[in-house]
């Protein structure tokens, strides 16, 4: 004989069977997160306040590989010399990529 459900047991039924559905969906989301969004962040303000704090003296390489050591900083731009000719060559804050000077002192 088939037993036929009230609607309230048929609702309940449903809605746990929908929560164990999007249970997975949320724990990837959460794992993304805390593993991939959340340090991304941290090291993006890491870059930029490294950015804002260079000066003219420090050793920087930028994005492409250029070694030098600063010249001028302007509010979006900073002038390095490189090279033994002492070439000066403008780039934006955004392509320095480390600053060398600041890494020694930290090891020191």
């Amino acid at each position: 004989m088939i037993k036929v459900l009230p609607l309230a047991e048929a609702a309940n039924a449903s809605t746990g069977q929908m929560l164990l559905t999007f249970l997975p969906l949320a724990l990837v989301i959460v794992f993304f997160y805390f593993f991939i969004i959340r340090p991304q962040r941290n090291q993006e303000k890491k870059d930029k306040a490294m950015r804002e704090s260079l000066e003219i003296g420090d050793e920087v390489v930028t994005n492409g590989g250029i070694v030098g050591i600063v010249f001028q900083v302007k509010e979006d731009t900073v002038v390095i010399e490189t090279g033994g000719d002492r070439s000066k060559i403008r780039v934006k804050k955004w392509a320095i990529a480390q600053n060398l000077t600041a890494h020694e002192e930290s090891n020191k």
